[in-house]
């Protein structure tokens, strides 16, 4: 089959979602599709702007290419999952949240504009009248699919994926540090694990890999640590490779991850993959499908106090460290996440 997977990128920016269509397309690929990406360039303001891409996909027509039909349209992102066809199977990473789930919240901006609320409005109505065009619709995780049905009454199947390169993540002996890998951004709570530093009575230390999209936060997290006098517990490594990130999950005595209402989070099954426990909090979202509280890691509410505990718990009991760790292996195998799996599911129901 001839299958255009559907995504949108704000240019310059590049994280999961990027990671997962080119996943997908090579998974295509090597189950012998000819397989492209779309990505539809995507600004979110002024708020108008959003509308007009909405407009901008609705008027595409990729049932052909190069003189050949296109059989399969796959839509990933907002708003390219409304890109018209035919043989249209939804695969969600997510719907425009601030929109939804962070409409009149301090992560979204959406609400704060004087048209704030007719776009939400419209946002919303497209969703519940375009999203049903599709011969199928899946998620990436229970997380989105309730969200879903929450807000737009549409019922969805969430279809699990590994992260790149699942097959290269081991484990090695424990050092002394925590891992945090993850775009720096306020919902992902690194001012979280800060100020749960300055609480723990044990020497924690956490390294912390990744970038922000504004690197003007990096300055704000930089100035936390020495505000709650821990900057010496913490080390900011930036950007990294692919193999230097898995010799840190390798090495670590644990993973730390406590974003809020996280869509997915590659995270999670990486620290799976290696060995590790993970640290996360009650309302992080999909990162709860995973970590089985005591089993394969530890769930706390998302305090300083209550992360600090967690925290000093892996540090103490080093042996704890390694039982959950292992079981979280043990579980991650038990659950079939392939890219074969993915597939199975993705083009039948074409």
């Amino acid at each position: 089959m001839r299958i255009l997977i559907a995504t949108s990128q704000v240019p310059f920016v590049r994280g999961g979602a990027e990671f997962l269509a080119e996943g997908l397309m090579a998974a295509l690929r090597n189950g012998g599709h000819e397989a492209e990406i779309v990505a539809i360039p995507f600004k979110w303001y002024p708020p108008e702007r959003i509308v007009d891409h909405v407009l901008a996909c609705r008027l595409l027509d990729v049932t052909q290419s190069a003189g050949g039909s296109i059989d399969l349209l796959i839509g990933l992102k907002f708003p390219a999952y409304l890109i018209p066809h035919p043989n249209k199977v939804l695969w969600l990473l997510h719907q425009f949240r601030t929109a939804y789930d962070l409409w009149d919240n301090d992560q979204g901006d959406l609400h704060h504009y004087p048209n704030g609320v007719q776009v939400r409005d419209a946002i919303r109505h497209l969703d519940r009248q375009l999203i049903p065009e599709s011969r199928a619709v899946f998620t990436i995780s229970k997380n989105v699919s309730n969200r879903l049905h929450r807000f737009c009454s549409i019922d969805s199947t969430p279809l699990y994926h590994p992260p790149a390169g699942a097959d290269e993540f081991y484990c090695a002996p424990a050092e002394a540090y925590l891992f945090y890998p993850s775009r720096l951004a306020p919902l992902k709570r690194q001012a979280l694990v800060l100020e749960a530093l300055a609480h723990t009575r044990q020497p924690v230390c956490v390294r912390f890999a990744g970038f922000a999209d504004d690197p003007r936060y990096t300055v704000t997290l930089q100035s936390l640590a020495s505000e709650f006098n821990v900057q010496k517990r913490v080390e900011w490594l930036g950007q990294i490779t692919e193999q230097e990130k898995r010799a840190l999950y390798a090495r670590a005595l644990g993973i730390i991850f406590p974003p809020v209402d996280e869509d997915y989070g590659y995270v999670t099954l990486e620290a799976m993959l290696a060995s590790k426990p993970l640290i996360t909090c009650h309302d992080a979202g999909a990162p709860l499908e995973f970590v089985i509280d005591g089993a394969t890691g530890l769930i706390t509410e998302p305090d300083p106090k209550a992360v600090a505990v967690a925290m000093d718990k892996l540090w103490q009991d080093r042996q704890l460290a390694h039982s959950l760790g292992q079981a979280a292996r043990q579980r991650y195998d038990s659950l079939n996440i392939s890219w074969t799996s993915v597939i199975e599911r993705l083009v039948p129901c074409a």
